[in-house]
């Protein structure tokens, strides 16, 4: 009995000054389905914007500047001159618009390549993108357009792109002619079919 006592005393002894640990300080293993659903969503678009920047080919590699008055015009073999020049003319209705303003290069890029990728996948013809007109070909303006200049002509879905009409930016924004998707060329063939007519390609 008095070897359980002095344990006792020696084991007191040992812990005075030690305080419990509040409960405010405990670590919490375990989170809410709430905040599991946000960190599984936010890993979703992590990896989502790492596999765009991968499948990314447009290059940010040097180019020869073009200046603030200096037109873009492309059009790929095959593109009908009456659709380019009705392009030209802005005679055609533009069903989506991408606004580059401001943006530095690594961002014009990223949002170029969503952006083209998205207007064809909902069977967007006509698009029209804005960066305003700057002073010198070194203004930030003029170095987006020379970028787009080069890189619009690189997707396989654009077939023609020229300066807009002054009404839609001049200068500063340019028109974009995608090619028909799979879907647009499969209802224009059985429109055509019903019609009795042979349809177009491109």
């Amino acid at each position: 009995m008095a070897d359980q006592d002095d344990d006792l005393d020696y084991f007191m002894r040992e812990m005075r000054g030690v305080v419990p640990i509040k409960k405010e300080n405990k670590v919490k293993l375990k989170t809410t389905a709430k905040e599991d659903a946000q960190t599984l969503e936010a890993r979703r678009l992590a990896a989502l914007q790492e596999t765009e920047e991968d499948n990314n080919f447009l290059s940010e590699e040097y180019i020869d500047l073009l200046g603030p008055f200096d037109p873009v015009e492309y059009k790929k073999d095959g593109v009908q001159e009456g659709v380019y020049k009705r392009l030209k003319q802005g005679k055609y209705p533009v069903d989506a618009a991408l606004n580059l303003q401001k943006k530095p290069i690594e961002v014009c890029r990223g949002e170029v390549f969503q952006f083209i990728e998205d207007c064809y996948k909902h069977d967007i013809r006509v698009a029209l993108i804005t960066f305003g007109r700057g002073d010198t070909p070194q203004s930030l303006p003029c170095v987006v357009k020379s970028y787009l200049a080069k890189w619009l002509p690189q997707f396989s879905q654009v077939i023609a792109v020229n300066s807009a009409l002054k009404t839609q930016g001049g200068m500063g924004a340019l028109y974009v002619l995608l090619k028909k998707s799979e879907k647009q060329k499969a209802i224009n063939r059985d429109r055509h079919i019903k019609q009795g007519r042979q349809p177009k390609n491109g």
